[in-house]
């Protein structure tokens, strides 16, 4: 028997699938692009309302500070030289303060022809005396030297017939003050002041403030 040749029909044709669409691959290593974030409406007045706050918060504790702790002073004249400079500001401590040796004080009385506050450092307190050899330029308190390495230059006796005395007895309630700048300072070597109250005393100096440069712990 003759073999037949069967010509398939195309209808028959088993219809191949279509190749799917390929898509193209990201780039490896590529990180997707982020999008900014835009700032939400009415964040800068958010931002700005903050600030304002915390500016208020840390004025009131300024004045609350200022008002019951403390106040600010400024140095005028040059009296307490090196330790402290003309123009600089203060920070006093004006409540809760017992004066001691060594402390420097802003305090306020009128003598000869001085009417501001004046910055010194206290040499002795109530009970102790004070005594002064000017061919040596030492200070004895309760005849013991003190060692000033504060002190601007060695100290020599002054031309004013006020600051004559060599000898203190400081009495109660009150202190003995000098400047750090002995030949230039008007203090209680001046028959006109001499010892202090301490009723006068206006605050310790704690801190300079201002200019900058200057800024620190008074010593």
């Amino acid at each position: 028997m003759a073999d037949t040749h069967h010509t398939p029909d195309p209808a028959e044709a088993t219809p191949q699938a279509e190749a799917a669409p390929q898509t193209e691959a990201a780039p490896q290593g590529d990180a997707p692009a982020v999008q900014e974030k835009k700032k939400k409406p009415g964040a800068f007045g958010a931002d700005v309302y903050t600030w304002l706050q915390a500016l208020v918060v840390a004025l009131t504790a300024l004045l609350l500070l200022f008002t019951f702790f403390g106040r600010i002073i400024g140095v005028d004249g040059h009296s307490m030289d090196p330790s402290l400079n003309d123009g600089d500001m203060l920070f006093l401590q004006s409540i809760a303060y017992e004066p001691k040796q060594g402390d420097v004080v802003v305090l306020h009385k009128d003598f000869g022809d001085i009417t501001t506050p004046i910055v010194k450092r206290v040499i002795a307190t109530e009970g102790q005396t004070v005594e002064i050899d000017y061919a040596t330029g030492t200070v004895y308190v309760d005849g013991v030297p003190l060692e000033e390495d504060y002190i601007m230059e060695p100290m020599v006796r002054p031309d004013s017939p006020y600051s004559q005395g060599t000898y203190w007895e400081v009495p109660e309630g009150c202190v003995f003050v000098m400047g750090d700048n002995r030949n230039h300072s008007a203090d209680s070597r001046d028959d006109r002041l001499g010892p202090v109250d301490e009723r006068y005393i206006l605050g310790k100096a704690i801190c300079t403030l201002l200019p900058f440069q200057h800024m620190g712990l008074v010593e």
